[in-house]
């Protein structure tokens, strides 16, 4: 499987330009995709998070902006990374995501998690029920909603959701519906859920060794129920710094937060990818690298560089 890149956009705050927000977000994907990129994605957070920004600094709610980019883009693959099980009915995700699909002609993704800002969720009144509720709404959420994107008319009926001859017309583009990506490396819940649902993980970088165990946990997971991990892709944040210099990169890794800059190499492209190198052995095909991070389109541009010399997509700058 060739590596890809992903541009991921968890921050709307741009002050030299605070009323074209989306135009902003529009130019970053555009450019992402121009170098090579196959993925673009946003949180599907209501408030700003902390490591990123202020709490009250600007957020689009991500399905609404997804739907936009498709319009602005015609390559790269779309989604969240990831939405909170918590905020949304499963069907009508199903129905979102096969929604986003069908506009961008089959470039969807759906990216699920077990959710975690309490803050929001009092904000805007949602139920925030305990880690071990949330996992089993998760469990329970994905099963509906592989439901939607492979059968006619599905039922449910779990503990937390139920659906009931249940349409979902017109079909995803993407025969079996677009890819579900379970985010988080939770040991006890997380990963067995992937190891059922999952066609791809996404981590932090928290250190090879640790990822490792958890790939080797994710694998242990998939033979107790017969699943072949070899069917889940492993995708992770970049564990690089990447830029046209190295003083350029140290500028870059300084913007990162003080907890992830012990697990990241920065460098020029060359030695980026001698950092990847590790990662790629260890099976990792999928990098994501953050607008809040890589800041303008020349920061972005520069990291084509580093994907053209790990055997990924080559720019396809006009």
């Amino acid at each position: 499987m060739n590596v890809w890149f992903g541009l991921h956009l968890p921050t709307f705050t741009f002050p030299d330009t605070p009323d074209r927000i989306f135009d902003r977000v529009a130019e970053q994907a555009r450019a992402a995709e121009a170098v090579g990129f196959d993925l673009v994605t946003v949180m599907d957070h209501l408030y700003q998070i902390q490591g990123v920004g202020r709490e009250d600094e600007p957020m689009l709610e991500g399905w609404s902006t997804l739907n936009a980019l498709a319009g602005q883009t015609s390559r790269v693959r779309l989604g969240t990374l990831v939405t909170g099980v918590t905020y949304r009915n499963p069907a009508m995700l199903a129905k979102l995501a096969t929604t986003l699909d069908v506009i961008s002609g089959g470039r969807a993704i759906l990216g699920l998690g077990a959710a975690w800002n309490e803050a929001e969720h009092i904000g805007y009144g949602y139920e925030f029920p305990r880690v071990g509720e949330r996992m089993d709404r998760l469990d329970e959420a994905l099963t509906i909603i592989r439901a939607m994107f492979t059968e006619e008319r599905p039922s449910f009926a779990g503990r937390h959701y139920q659906i009931v001859e249940a349409l979902n017309v017109p079909r995803p583009i993407q025969r079996g519906g677009p890819r579900i990506m379970v985010g988080g490396g939770g040991e006890q819940r997380t990963l067995r859920i992937a190891a059922k649902h999952a066609d791809m993980t996404h981590w932090f970088p928290l250190g090879l060794e640790v990822l490792r165990h958890k790939n080797e946990l994710l694998e242990r997971y998939c033979e107790d129920i017969g699943r072949d991990p070899g069917t889940i892709e492993r995708t992770m944040a970049a564990p690089v710094i990447v830029a046209a210099n190295e003083h350029a990169a140290a500028a870059i890794l300084d913007r990162l937060p003080p907890e992830r800059r012990a697990h990241v190499k920065a460098g020029t492209p060359e030695e980026a990818a001698e950092g990847l190198r590790p990662y790629l052995d260890a099976g990792f095909t999928g990098f994501t690298f953050n607008n809040s991070v890589y800041r303008t389109t020349d920061e972005i541009a520069a990291i084509g560089g580093l994907l053209e010399l790990v055997g990924g997509r080559a720019a396809v700058v006009a």
